[in-house]
């Protein structure tokens, strides 16, 4: 339920007609778009946070939902990799003129990568918090591959919301034709990674394999010793936003 003082999103339709929800303010470029996590939306707690700051700074900033999450219409369970992929590509190629600057949320930092490899000329840098490129590969067990090959789905509870998880086996193989971490990323632009060394779901040395594998001589990683997946503490949010500040000042 939208909160009484924000007005409603704005909704921009896919070809097929369905209406992805976002959310685009104008300002000082490059824009900032932040992408959302796997079952997550743009009111998280550091969607909204980034969005208060970029107001009060006068930069420009788009939030928007994968078609199936948060006000976005669609099925959840009929999304992939590939078509969340496209609809930030649609919102960004549609809604933002100039250069952006990507923030991504563990899968959405993921996309970041996706999208940045897409859109070289539009990326001018790239923030990833807990990105989780080829998690379908390295967060999978076999047991949990052979349910997706018999069931077509996983169902499991998560600590991160009252829906379970639901994971489908076309979602999974979505992920295994996207995988980057077997080779050379091919992106140029600055990155900044931000991972915590006690965060439950992504390995936090998954940030050094990212380092290692992007093209760019560009990047930085910030390890936070006692930081969790989802960084959205205080701090945690403090520090994102001088990492996002300081990316952008650089540009």
């Amino acid at each position: 339920m939208d909160r009484p003082d924000i007005a409603p999103p704005a909704f921009h339709p896919r070809p097929d007609g369905l209406r992805l929800a976002c959310r685009h303010r104008p300002g000082a470029g490059p824009t900032i778009v932040f992408l959302p996590g796997y079952m997550s939306d743009m009111e998280g707690g550091k969607a909204v946070a980034l969005d208060g700051w970029a107001q009060s700074q006068g930069r420009a900033m788009l939030r928007l939902d994968y078609a199936g999450n948060g006000a976005s219409e669609g099925r959840f369970e009929d999304g992939t990799l590939a078509s969340w992929r496209d609809d930030a590509l649609l919102l960004i190629d549609s809604l933002v003129q100039g250069p952006v600057v990507l923030v991504g949320s563990s899968m959405g930092g993921w996309l970041a990568l996706l999208i940045a490899l897409a859109r070289p000329e539009r990326v001018a840098g790239l923030v990833g918090i807990a990105a989780a490129p080829d998690f379908t590969e390295w967060g999978f067990t076999d047991a949990d591959k052979a349910l997706l090959a018999t069931e077509g789905r996983i169902v499991e509870p998560t600590p991160y919301g009252d829906n379970p998880y639901v994971t489908t086996l076309a979602f999974w193989e979505s992920g295994q034709s996207l995988r980057l971490l077997e080779r050379e990323i091919a992106i140029d632009c600055p990155v900044r990674l931000l991972q915590g060394q006690v965060d439950p779901d992504v390995p936090w040395r998954t940030a050094l394999r990212i380092a290692e594998r992007l093209r760019s001589s560009d990047v930085q990683t910030l390890l936070i010793k006692d930081g969790d997946h989802r960084l959205s503490r205080d701090p945690d949010i403090a520090l994102l936003i001088r990492t996002l500040a300081s990316l952008l000042d650089s540009l």
